[in-house]
């Protein structure tokens, strides 16, 4: 098939995507401004966001094995289940611990869901489509996200009505997938990863890939506390998340592109030292204009780095290894997102909410300034030995390293596909499923 044909036969998959991001941009923006409303602790918030990042990272590694055996559409519809499920259950409670197991729930099971996409758009795609296939579902995650935060500005958070509008759009992305004539893909392959292999092939993915996690972690958790802070409107607060969306999206390519013409460890010391910059700016700046045009500068360099720390490692990993090392750097991505709120809630409870922004100019000028003293080791490849950019972003699953062009077409052995049981009263497709 040709890219345009591609398209089209995963375009109820695209919209499923954009049905279930636009609800999740909704919630991950809702859920710490309602537990400020509740009186919840800038350190209890940053616990609850860490516990979806946690519940990201063990996803990745058990959602495999369950969608083996339940298959791609029935695995789809348990985990959006379960997914509503938590959110609406966090409308009846304020209680905190409820808070945590719910965000953490969330978070495994949108591993699952990203799993089950990437590994269907990977199934479609061929060698020619990747990575346009690739490039369009990160455009419809960014855009979708962002749309999320434009509907949650319309919408009083302290009303039931933002949760139950987030929870219809994820439950409705069930039906494109539902209703699919598309076979099931291929089984996936178990999860592995391996920080040390990351750490020999790159120090500086290795200190990217944290860094990311750790800068844009604490924003996703944290921001729009801060943001609802300095800013009265609710839709401020929407408005300021986007920007920095829209920011990271903007700039992907004019950075990839910057770093195949000068080498992937600059620009990640230029960005770095423009994440301290801006983080300082925004722990200063009090008038609205201000932050919204400082956090959409801050979203275009901080968020590529996570995409340049990727194509840092990818540059130097050997045969065979492309997908161990690109979900080594997400993970590694994860666990940091996972981490940084744990200490950044407990300063912005002691002090104010701007030690957001110096504890992340902090951590983006320590980590710089070790990418700084490695940029010139033997392990990195001169800008003319590059492998070419490509776009990407941490709302991803391991499975979407398959979809990507610089990545080997298959892994060690393999797998045969699976074949999804037709309906019961299509007898005819049913000898030929048999026979199959």
């Amino acid at each position: 098939m040709n890219y345009e044909e591609t398209v089209v036969t995963l375009s109820s998959l695209l919209l499923a995507t954009a049905l279930l991001l636009t609800g999740h941009g909704v919630q991950i923006t809702l859920l710490p401004l309602k537990g400020a409303g509740l009186g919840l602790s800038d350190t209890v918030i940053g616990l609850t966001g860490s516990a979806y990042f946690a519940g990201f990272v063990l996803g990745c590694f058990v959602v495999p094995q369950m969608i083996g055996r339940v298959g791609h559409i029935r695995g789809f519809a348990v985990l959006t289940a379960v997914i509503v499920t938590a959110l609406l259950s966090m409308e009846l409670s304020g209680w905190w611990p409820l808070w945590a197991l719910a965000r953490g729930a969330i978070g495994f099971m949108m591993c699952g869901l990203y799993t089950v996409i990437e590994s269907w758009l990977n199934d479609q795609a061929t060698d020619t489509t990747r990575g346009r296939v690739l490039a369009a579902y990160t455009f419809v995650v960014l855009m979708a996200m962002a749309l999320g935060q434009f509907l949650l500005s319309w919408m009083p958070i302290s009303t039931a009505t933002p949760i139950i509008v987030a929870a219809m759009l994820i439950a409705m992305a069930i039906v494109p997938v539902g209703l699919t004539r598309q076979l099931a893909p291929a089984p996936m392959a178990t999860t592995r990863v391996s920080f040390g292999l990351l750490y020999r092939r790159s120090k500086v993915a290795f200190a990217g890939a944290l860094m990311s996690g750790l800068v844009t972690g604490s924003f996703w958790t944290l921001g729009a506390v801060f943001a609802k802070r300095s800013m009265s409107e609710v839709s401020d607060v929407s408005l300021f998340i986007a920007a920095a969306i829209i920011g990271g999206a903007v700039a992907q390519y004019p950075v990839g592109l910057l770093s195949d013409r000068f080498g992937r460890p600059r620009i990640l010391v230029a960005l770095s030292g423009l994440s301290v910059a801006v983080c300082v700016l925004l722990a200063l700046a009090a008038e609205k204009v201000l932050l919204l045009g400082l956090v959409t500068v801050f979203g275009a360099v901080a968020m590529p780095m996570y995409a340049l720390a990727l194509a840092t490692v990818i540059d130097k990993a050997r045969s065979g290894e492309f997908v161990l090392v690109g979900t080594s750097v997400l993970l590694l991505n994860a666990t940091g997102a996972a981490l940084a709120p744990l200490f950044i809630g407990p300063l912005m409870d002691a002090a104010s909410v701007s030690m957001l922004w110096w504890s992340l100019a902090i951590t983006s000028g320590l980590i710089g300034f070790y990418i700084f003293m490695h940029r010139s080791d033997r392990e990195n490849v001169a800008p003319e030995d590059q492998t070419p950019f490509n776009m990407a972003a941490p709302e991803i699953a391991p499975t979407a390293f398959e979809l990507d062009p610089r990545g080997p077409d298959s892994m060690e052995e393999a797998i045969e596909p699976a074949v999804e049981r037709p309906a019961f009263d299509d007898p005819e497709a049913g000898v030929q499923a048999d026979k199959a």
